[in-house]
């Protein structure tokens, strides 16, 4: 029998790394067995899929929805994806994504959809229209460093977050 390791979707800015943030939240994922799912670009992204990545040996492996280009790049991702601790990228051809991350061309329904829970941190319109989807989807998530943002769930420190994750972890 194959055991399916459970995926955890970390979104965040694609331009803010938050080191202190993602980095160990990038860690604890790998030492606790989880896959991580991101949309395969920088700043947060980047960063918690490297930290994630330096762990080893772990069970898990570090996801990409990566996004296409329109025009006559069709085909190709954006410069900058995927970044280099994506080890499983998953190449669309979906191009929407900040203020039309809720489109039906934007990868960020893959992100969401494809998480088994997710996890925001703080980050721009993308991110918003992420967690947006999440809600719609009716997926199990946290906001993690801010409570700006309107959630079911918030932790302000890693201790609170990683108590969380297991917690809302849907049965199966």
């Amino acid at each position: 029998m194959i055991r399916r390791l459970p995926i955890i979707g970390v979104m965040g800015s694609g331009k803010d790394c938050r080191e202190e943030l993602a980095r160990p939240l990038g860690r604890w994922l790998a030492q606790k067995g989880f896959h991580l799912l991101t949309g395969g670009g920088g700043g947060v992204m980047e960063a918690v899929a490297r930290a994630f990545t330096e762990v080893e040996p772990r069970e898990g492996l570090s996801i990409g929805i990566i996004p296409g280009q329109g025009g006559k790049e069709k085909g190709h991702p954006p410069a900058g994806y995927p970044n280099p601790y994506i080890e499983l990228p998953v190449y669309t051809h979906l191009p929407d994504s900040g203020r039309k991350g809720t489109h039906p061309l934007s990868r960020n329904h893959i992100n969401i959809l494809s998480s088994d829970l997710l996890v925001f941190l703080p980050g721009g319109a993308g991110t918003h229209s992420e967690l947006e989807l999440a809600r719609r989807y009716g997926k199990p998530h946290i906001c993690f460093g801010t409570t700006s943002i309107k959630a079911a769930h918030h932790a302000l420190s890693h201790e609170e977050l990683f108590r969380l994750i297991p917690e809302l972890l849907p049965a199966g």
